[in-house]
């Protein structure tokens, strides 16, 4: 059960599942729902963006650095994330953390970039109501076989422009569980914000070595 479980967090967060493998998108192009062509879309441009052949660390870096931002509600997660801390939290300090959170996504699943390939991601349903958000259900089939591995996607749309707030993997939303973990941090460290900081710093700085 504890491979399982750390095989589905590497799938990913916010995180984040699409990002932390090469997939291969296959769903019904038929589908009006806006949502669900959203998710569509986003995974065939992770195949073309994240697994062409010679890129560099670097390269892959920033391109799921870009394809974080455009598709991912990166702030709203961050805040979301720290919880109640973040109203305690300074200016500063809240400035530098979305900068770090941001800089631990990228540099986290980017690391786990080469465990995974061949994974085929099917969007198979949404769910939306009117002025809320919507949920796209979709599976991840491995080429080894086995239970496919359910992943839903909660987006919101913004002036019809669509950003993934959470990901749910075999129903665990990995922004809950981000958020347990930084909370832990912070109370380790007398419920300061600084202490996740400087956490954060270290890790990023030993991922980038």
């Amino acid at each position: 059960m504890m491979k399982r479980r750390n095989a589905l967090v590497s799938l990913m967060m916010l995180v984040l599942a699409v990002w932390g493998s090469p997939l291969t998108a296959s769903a019904d192009s038929s589908t009006d729902d806006p949502a669900q062509k959203f998710i569509e879309s986003l995974a065939q441009e992770a195949v073309q963006a994240l697994t062409a052949e010679g890129a560099t660390r670097a390269q892959r870096v920033e391109r799921f650095r870009v394809l974080l931002n455009e598709n991912f509600d990166v702030p709203v997660i961050g805040r979301w994330v720290l919880g109640r801390y973040w109203r305690a939290a300074s200016d500063a300090e809240k400035e530098e953390y979305l900068d770090l959170f941001e800089d631990y996504v990228v540099i986290t699943y980017v690391e786990r970039f080469d465990q995974y390939s061949g994974e085929v991601i099917k969007v198979t349903k949404s769910v939306s109501d009117p002025g809320k958000d919507s949920l796209v259900f979709s599976e991840i089939h491995r080429p080894s076989g086995g239970e496919p591995i359910r992943v839903d996607w909660r987006v919101r749309n913004k002036s019809d422009i669509y950003k993934i707030i959470d990901v749910y993997v075999e129903g665990i939303s990995m922004s809950q569980s981000q958020r347990k973990e930084f909370t832990s941090v912070v109370r380790s460290n007398g419920g300061k914000v600084a202490g996740l900081l400087e956490v954060l710093r270290d890790k990023i700085e030993s991922l980038s070595n």
